[in-house]
C-alpha cells in the first residue's frame, strides 16, 4: 500500500448497510475484513452524523470472526482489557497494544520461518523423540523418590533398610525414612555423574 494513497470511505447506513465509496458497491463486514488482511486502508463514517466509526466497525469484525469459532483472542486477555476500562493507566493500553502488535508483525516472517525449519520434514519424529526422553527422565525422577514404592521391590543395588530391633516405632520410621533418603541421594549422584 502507497504511503500517499487515501484511505477508502465507507459509509455506514441507518439500515446497517456498508457503502465502499471507492468501489460504489455495498459491502459486508465479511468484505471489510477481507481489505483489512489485504492492506486496504479504509475509514467509515455514519452516512447521518458524519461521524468517524472505524474503530466500532472493526470491532463488529473482530467480534464476527470470534463467533465464527477463530478465537484468536484469550479469554484472559478479553477480561483484562476490560478491566483497564476507566482504570488510571486506560490512556497508556492503546499506544502499548499498538507497539506490541507492530514489533509481532515485523517479526511475523522470522516466527514463520521457524515454525517452519521446527516442524518441517522429520520434526515430528523429533518431537516424539524429545517426547519419549522426557518421559523417561520423569520416570527414573519418580522412581528416585519413590525407591520402594508399588510394583518396585527392593533389589541388590537398592536394598530395603531394615529396622533396628529394640527402637521405639518412632525412631524406627526415621532411620527408614533415612535410609532411603540416603538411597535417593546416591542415585542422584550417580545420575548426575553420567551426565558430566
Amino acid at each position: 500500500m502507497e504511503a500517499d494513497k487515501e484511505p477508502t470511505t465507507i459509509k455506514k447506513y441507518a439500515n446497517r448497510r456498508l457503502y465502499n465509496t471507492g468501489t460504489s458497491t455495498y459491502v459486508t463486514l465479511e468484505d471489510l475484513a477481507e481489505m483489512v488482511k489485504a492492506g486496504d486502508d479504509f475509514v467509515v463514517y455514519d452516512a447521518k452524523s458524519g461521524d468517524d466509526i472505524t474503530r466500532s466497525v472493526l470491532t463488529q469484525i473482530i467480534f464476527e470472526q470470534e463467533s465464527k469459532g477463530q478465537n484468536l483472542l484469550p479469554i484472559t486477555f478479553l477480561r483484562q482489557l476490560i478491566r483497564f476500562y476507566g482504570d488510571s493507566i486506560q490512556n497508556l493500553i492503546p499506544t502499548y497494544l499498538d507497539f506490541s502488535i507492530d514489533s509481532l508483525v515485523r517479526e511475523q516472517e522470522k516466527i514463520r520461518e521457524q515454525m517452519a525449519n521446527a516442524f518441517g520434514p522429520g520434526a515430528l519424529d523429533v518431537m516424539q523423540d524429545q517426547v519419549r526422553r522426557n518421559t523417561e527422565m520423569f520416570e527414573q525422577a519418580m522412581r528416585m523418590f519413590l525407591p520402594f514404592g508399588p510394583g518396585r521391590e527392593p533389589d541388590a543395588a537398592n536394598p530395603a533398610p531394615e529396622k533396628p530391633a529394640g527402637e521405639n516405632a518412632d525412631q524406627a520410621d526415621i532411620n527408614t525414612l533415612r535410609a532411603q533418603l540416603d538411597a535417593v541421594q546416591k542415585r542422584l549422584d550417580k545420575l548426575s555423574d553420567k551426565k558430566k
